[in-house]
């Protein structure tokens, strides 16, 4: 992908630059979004505005671009960018100023950054062909306000690298009453005879637009009993089913945590009754 969009401007990537007293390098000082693509469609674009509009009001940014200049920024990278199977990235900082402070400063423009890369194809609903997951367990040692996507990934990127480490793909996190949060890049549900769980939202948590969308899914086709709660990590253990969802995975079967599978180790007939609802509905966002 070359071809990026930086505050007004479409230019080789390159060509961009960013000064470095800008906030977002100095401080994490921003908001972030990643919407996938397939064949020019968007997944859940309103949702994913909404939640960024959410993050820039927590962080007092303000941005003149509505959805539908966001929806035409999207586009244009999509056609400029060849098409096919894209993530689009969106940036947005507090900006630049000549000196660094602490304080939130006045009268700076925004960073306005957003670029399109490669994904791969859409998850399809075939256990032959599902991505299947191996995960670590940590305890959340995050700070309070993970509900605000910020770029400031620190605690996520250390709790990612664990499971990395030890050969896994995500790190599900609990916190200190055992109870799980979320995984460091994911939402986590489990499966329990017949019945989907996820952990109900609050500041430990990132409203994911995967979980937002496949909850609103599956209550609206009313097959699949679904429940927002407490999830315990002995929950997780005895769990049926194990999911990590997110933009990029959409519903992700977990087999193995921390060495040991979930259930027979397979990928359920729960997970494939969903991923097909998912499939049939995610444009509809």
């Amino acid at each position: 992908m070359s071809t990026v969009y930086l505050n007004g401007v479409y230019m080789p990537m390159s060509e961009a630059r960013i000064s470095p007293m800008d906030r977002g390098f100095l401080f994490g000082d921003g908001i972030y979004e990643v919407i996938p693509s397939y064949d020019g469609q968007l997944v859940g674009f309103i949702p994913h505005m909404e939640r960024m509009q959410d993050g820039l009001n927590a962080l007092e940014i303000r941005l003149p671009l509505d959805n539908d200049e966001w929806r035409r920024i999207a586009n244009q990278l999509v056609a400029l960018n060849g098409g096919g199977n894209l993530g689009i990235y969106f940036h947005v900082s507090r900006g630049a100023e000549t000196r660094r402070n602490h304080a939130y400063p006045e009268d700076i423009s925004p960073t306005v950054y957003a670029f399109a890369f490669d994904i791969p194809p859409a998850p399809v609903p075939d256990k032959a062909e599902a991505s299947c997951y191996t995960v670590a367990t940590a305890e959340d040692l995050r700070w309070k306000r993970c509900n605000i996507k910020s770029t400031a990934l620190l605690g996520n990127v250390m709790h990612y690298q664990h499971g990395h480490a030890q050969g896994h793909k995500e790190t599900i996190l609990y916190n200190q009453s055992g109870e799980v949060t979320e995984a460091a890049a994911c939402n986590v549900f489990i499966v329990k005879n017949g019945v989907v769980a996820t952990p109900e939202l609050d500041s430990q948590k990132l409203p994911g637009i995967t979980r937002l969308m496949l909850l609103e899914i599956l209550r609206r086709d009313g097959s699949i009993p679904v429940e927002e709660r407490v999830v315990t990590m002995a929950e997780l253990a005895q769990a049926d089913e194990v999911w990590l969802t997110s933009s990029s995975k959409e519903i992700a079967p977990v087999l193995e945590i921390d060495g040991k599978p979930v259930a027979d180790g397979k990928v359920g007939d729960v997970w494939l009754a969903a991923q097909k609802l998912f499939t049939a509905h995610k444009f509809d966002f």
